[in-house]
């Protein structure tokens, strides 16, 4: 493994995990200590990152944690909620046997591994779920729709989500899967519009009470604030 790459695997876990919050400056010189390598590996990897939306630079304030607020999280989050219920409707009337039985398969191997969550394990999860996705939009044949699903999935919100899921939240995702792949089995594209209309609104709900719960904390702790800030904080 490179320096960059190892940089990059100790930043992104530190982020997709919330031990570096939302907000949180992202100094070179302790990035380089806690990953290992020279300061010029981090660089490389926080422009890597900054291309895959986990980390944004401002001016003269240098890198920090892509955040996102309340009112962005409605947007995209209700932009998908509305553009994948209407692929998945497509999909049902679509889909070939071939992609049902990948979706099968997908759906069962998530909820197999969310049964036991760790870093790892989530991190496959996380995986499995953007390959069901994007098969399921692949299956609606229609590219315009495609391609406006690439403007509204954020990559980075969605691993942030399934890395803090509460144990409920993450097995009534896993149970969407299962329902919508049964629905486009189905061909009932009223079912398979609603399963995912209401996935996407719960994967929703559940990252606006991660983002409350990391506000409320910060407003109750003035000192973790004010670390988070000068970038000594989240580690």
């Amino acid at each position: 493994m490179s320096a960059t790459d190892r940089a990059y695997d100790v930043v992104r876990e530190n982020i997709v995990s919330g031990r570096l919050a939302p907000g949180s400056r992202l100094p070179e010189d302790e990035l380089a200590a806690l990953s290992g390598v020279s300061r010029t590996p981090v660089r490389e990897a926080l422009r890597r990152l900054q291309a895959e939306g986990f980390v944004e630079f401002r001016s003269n304030r240098g890198a920090r944690v892509a955040s996102w607020t309340q009112d962005d999280i409605d947007d995209l989050y209700g932009l998908r909620g509305l553009l994948e219920s209407y692929a998945a409707m497509l999909a049902a009337e679509r889909i070939d046997d071939e992609a049902l039985e990948e979706l099968d398969a997908l759906a069962a191997e998530m909820k197999q591994l969310a049964e036991n969550p760790d870093h790892d394990t989530i991190d496959a999860v996380a995986a499995l779920n953007g390959r069901f996705h994007q098969l399921m939009i692949t299956a609606s044949r229609s590219a315009r729709l495609e391609q406006l699903m690439t403007m509204v999935v954020q990559v980075p919100l969605v691993h942030r989500t399934f890395h803090q899921y509460s144990p409920p939240g993450l097995a009534r995702s896993m149970n969407h899967h299962v329902e919508l792949a049964a629905a486009l089995r189905s061909r009932d594209g009223q079912w398979a519009s609603a399963v995912m209309h209401a996935h996407v609104l719960a994967a929703r709900n559940e990252l606006k009470a991660l983002e409350r719960g990391s506000l409320e904390a910060m407003a109750e702790s003035p000192a973790q604030a004010a670390t988070a800030g000068d970038g000594t904080g989240s580690r």
